[in-house]
């Protein structure tokens, strides 16, 4: 500093005072300094009073000497004593000075200005306020120094300007907010400190309404809420928790919208800490409670993020809790309000229609991850995830796109656990319950996958997804206009549009010599999606034959619960009549069979076709029969089951121009052993009637005769010993009975077409198996007799 210079009023010795290196010597300059400006302030020379302020910050405190800077600043603080209540007019002028010393790289220096702006702060008290930015910017920089001694200072000042602001009811909330907000994402352990006990001290000011604010700072206070400090973590989960109880409280101040983004990433959060992913499914939860339907249009971004946390094993059961309760409040806000309006519409409009929703939705369905809908959850910190809400009365329109995105990858997801999968085959359901209409435009998208998880390894699964898929199949919101071709589906083609027959119109049994044969079940039609889905599923037997062999049964006998028996049994035996995988169609129809005869799901069919009166059973009967041909064991049991035991014969008959093989052997036996189980009884109580039923005792020594010696063989021939003498049984009442023939009511049925359609097709199985012969390839075994 130039000793020359002129510091008017600054005496000599002031001057030389302010730039000793001795703290007393500084000290007894500001004393002289307070009496001058007090003088000034008598005289009202504020021209005096600036000329002393501009000296001090200008040529000490921002001076490059340090010995000088540290006059300056005490310098300053003596002013603002002098000044008392008027050091409000000069507060810019005294605070910028001192604030430029916080960033000094001298310890010491950093920790007088700490002290000269305590003093200045305690001097204006109230008045320092409009000033409350740029100091709580310096503090928080000081509150992460490095210093002991200044952290310990900027504590003392910090503490100072809690209470002057708890006093005053002239704070400037909401330009403080963007510097919170800028803060509030600091790292620094102190620094977090410093913010979540001036978030505290604010929240706890009546006049103070930080809930308004809540959504800019909402997203710093979970960062907060993961830091390694216990005591940090501790602190930051107060503040979240008595912000909670402000929303109870007043819910209808709330601004749920703008801060279900952010719960929705924070949901998401995984890591050494479970905090921060329990603390927000549960605002989460008090949303969705509180909130209602507002939060429908986050819909997607919740599942993402509550949805795999369902799956959650005992370590995090407090949040695999909180998570379905979140679940089961957001289902329940979707209602069949939220459908489209129940009109018809003409087919050609369809596509035209489904764009408004597309458009609308395009950003919800982003939820779920980036643009394609992926379920890739990387929100990359970003909040706007989703497009606002719009005010909170505002009627809420329910967008199902972003929904069943979510709900699809989900899905599809193999490594995903069993209870979420369960869980978002109940959010189908229900959405094709409660909006039936909406989510018949996305079942084309959803019906693959569906299938799929026929193969999953849970039986509860499975269950959930027959479920989804029989409301589809009746649903009437699935019917459409579309028909296949006349002559019925392809098996064989690979691409998943697959061609729906009429409602009402002629059966895929429509072929060349189906006499008296009508295909359509006695009970309603389904809609146009049950023939997709019986054709889809009988293809995924076909490509999936373990599926078939582990599941098949139960799936089939699950799907007869939730639909009707007869129109399953029926559209199978359509589709299997033009199957041209024999094999498996032999295979598909024993499977069938064998549920037939044994399942308790079909004892009302089989009570249907015991006795052939009406001609909805005969036509059922026809129906099955030709599939049944595929495997001729089969048949003769269909027949059984009818009571057409002179056809049983017949067929028995031709059995000696079959193939016999050890599998059509097997099959006989296990016909036996089923002869002999409560499902016949009636049969077996017909063998005392010898007169009327011969060709049930025909049928049954021809199927003896079949037989090699075997314990099947034994069975059958102990059963046939007990049919009892007729001669011996014959009554007066017996005699004078006309003689009945094998099913009065069952006279209508061409039986000789029906054998002839038996020989086409076994004619047909023999050509392939000898066209298997020939590759090498056929896997039957031969009986070598």
């Amino acid at each position: 500093m130039n000793p020359e210079k002129d510091f008017a009023p600054l005496t000599p010795n002031i001057v030389r005072a302010l730039n000793d290196k001795l703290y007393e010597k500084r000290k007894v300059a500001a004393l002289e300094i307070e009496k001058l400006v007090r003088e000034f302030v008598a005289q009202n020379n504020t021209v005096q009073i600036k000329h002393v302020i501009q000296t001090l910050s200008q040529e000490f405190a921002l001076s490059q000497h340090p010995h000088s800077r540290k006059g300056g600043l005490i310098g300053l603080a003596a002013c603002s004593i002098a000044l008392g209540k008027d050091s409000g007019l000069y507060l810019k002028e005294l605070i910028e000075p001192v604030l430029t010393c916080f960033n000094d790289a001298d310890s010491r220096l950093r920790y007088y200005a700490c002290e000269a702006l305590y003093n200045i702060v305690k001097v204006a008290r109230g008045a320092v306020l409009p000033h409350f930015n740029v100091l709580f910017d310096g503090l928080s920089k000081l509150a992460a120094d490095p210093d002991p001694n200044v952290k310990s200072g900027s504590e003392l000042l910090d503490r100072l300007l809690k209470d002057i602001v708890t006093e005053s009811n002239k704070f400037d909330l909401v330009g403080f907010i963007p510097l919170l907000r800028e803060r509030i994402y600091s790292n620094n352990q102190y620094a977090r400190q410093f913010i979540i006990s001036w978030i505290l001290v604010l929240e706890s000011v009546p006049d103070i309404n930080l809930l308004d604010y809540l959504p800019e700072i909402l997203d710093g206070l979970f960062q907060i809420l993961g830091d390694n400090g216990k005591e940090i973590r501790k602190m930051c989960e107060v503040v979240l928790g008595e912000f909670l109880k402000e929303i109870k409280k007043n819910p209808s101040s709330v601004k749920f919208a703008e801060m279900a983004n952010i719960l929705v990433i924070h949901c998401q959060t995984t890591g050494e800490y479970d905090l921060i992913q329990l603390t927000a499914m549960c605002w989460m939860r008090e949303f969705i409670q509180l909130a209602g339907r507002v939060m429908l249009p986050y819909s997607s971004g919740i599942l993402t993020a509550v949805l795999p946390c369902l799956a959650y094993d005992d370590r995090k059961k407090s949040i695999k809790e909180v998570a379905n309760v979140c679940n089961q409040s957001l289902m329940k806000l979707v209602t069949p309000e939220d459908d489209e309006p129940d009109e018809p519409k003409p087919v050609v409009q369809k596509q035209a229609e489904a764009k408004p929703e597309d458009s609308s939705a395009k950003q919800e369905g982003t939820a779920s991850g980036g643009p394609d809908g992926s379920c890739d959850s990387s929100f990359g910190g970003s909040i706007g995830v989703f497009s606002p809400a719009g005010t909170e009365r505002a009627p809420v329109t329910l967008h199902l796109d972003g929904i069943v995105q979510v709900l699809n990858c989900h899905l599809s997801d193999m490594a995903i656990g069993m209870m979420t999968r369960i869980a978002v085959l109940k959010w189908l359901y229900h959405l094709y319950i409660k909006t039936p209409r909406k989510m018949f435009r996305h079942t084309d998208s959803l019906f693959p996958i569906l299938l799929q998880t026929l193969s999953d390894e849970s039986d509860e699964v499975i269950l959930k997804d027959l479920e989804v898929l029989a409301e589809i199949a009746s649903s009437p919101a699935g019917q459409t206009d579309d028909a296949g071709p006349p002559d019925g589906p392809d098996l064989r083609v690979g691409h998943s549009e697959l061609q729906v027959p009429t409602p009402g119109r002629a059966s895929l049994l429509s072929t060349p010599g189906a006499k008296g044969l009508e295909c359509s079940p006695s009970t309603p039609t389904m809609n146009s999606y049950f023939y997709k889905f019986m054709i889809n599923l009988l293809k995924r037997f076909s490509s999936e034959r373990k599926l078939l062999e582990v599941r098949g049964a139960f799936i089939i006998r699950q799907l007869c619960l939730l639909l009707n028996a007869e129109n399953i049994f029926h559209s199978m035996a359509d589709i299997l009549l033009r199957e041209e995988d024999l094999k498996f169609a032999s295979t598909m129809v024993h499977t069938l069979n064998t549920i037939l005869l044994t399942s308790t799901e079909l004892f009302q069919l089989r009570n249907q076709l015991k006795d052939l009166r009406t001609p909805e059973s005969r036509n059922l009967f026809c129906c099955l029969y030709r599939s049944w041909c595929h495997n001729p064991v089969t048949t003769v049991s269909l027949c059984f089951l009818t009571q057409n035991y002179r056809h049983a014969y017949d067929l028995i008959q031709k059995f000696g121009d079959l193939e016999v093989t050890v599998d059509f052997l097997t099959e006989v036996d296990k016909l036996v052993q089923l002869i002999e189980c409560p499902i016949f009884t009636y049969l077996r109580l017909q063998l005392l009637d010898v007169k009327n039923n011969p060709y049930l005792i025909k049928a049954l020594y021809g199927l003896l005769m079949l037989l090699p010696q075997s314990s099947a063989f034994q069975l059958l021939s102990h059963r046939l010993q007990c049919v009892p003498n007729p001669e011996l049984l014959q009554t007066e009442d017996g005699l004078k009975a006309a003689p009945r023939s094998q099913n009065a009511d069952s006279l209508s049925i061409d039986y000789a077409e029906l054998l002839q359609h038996f020989e086409r097709v076994q004619k047909k199985h023999l050509e392939v198996r000898h066209q298997r012969s020939g590759r090498g390839d056929h896997l039957d075994r031969r009986v070598v007799l």
